[in-house]
């Protein structure tokens, strides 16, 4: 799941920053602001790779995504990009927790072979 998840949050990273380079083309926001904003957004998405496998994390990614969504009030096309990227957080979590589950059943089968191989010395 963390590689799945994490690889949708880099992706956002970048959307985030460039969604921040058009937000600046708005007479009405402070250069400043924005890259304030974009910032902490980003920083979020690259430290949410770290802990989305913990308590929590899971849901702060869905935070990130609400956020996003909503900065569609700012960039317009945020809305339809926020869309894209949470479909992508949902598809990331809930693949990955298969696949981790995959995974733990198959470890627990070659352990389970192995213990009942027969050591020949």
């Amino acid at each position: 799941m963390r590689t799945l998840c994490s690889s949708t949050l880099i992706g956002e990273f970048f959307v985030i920053g460039f969604a921040g380079l058009v937000a600046m083309k708005d007479p009405d926001l402070a250069t400043s602001t924005v890259w304030t904003v974009s910032g902490i957004a980003m920083f979020l998405s690259v430290a949410l790779c770290g802990v989305v496998t913990r308590p929590g994390g899971i849901a702060l990614g869905w935070a990130l995504q609400i956020a996003l969504i909503a900065s569609g009030f700012v960039v317009p096309s945020m809305f339809f990009l926020g869309v894209i990227f949470a479909a992508l957080w949902w598809a990331s979590v809930h693949y990955g927790r298969k696949i981790d589950e995959a995974k733990a059943r198959f470890a627990a089968m070659a352990a389970q072979a192995d213990s009942t191989t027969p050591d020949v010395a």
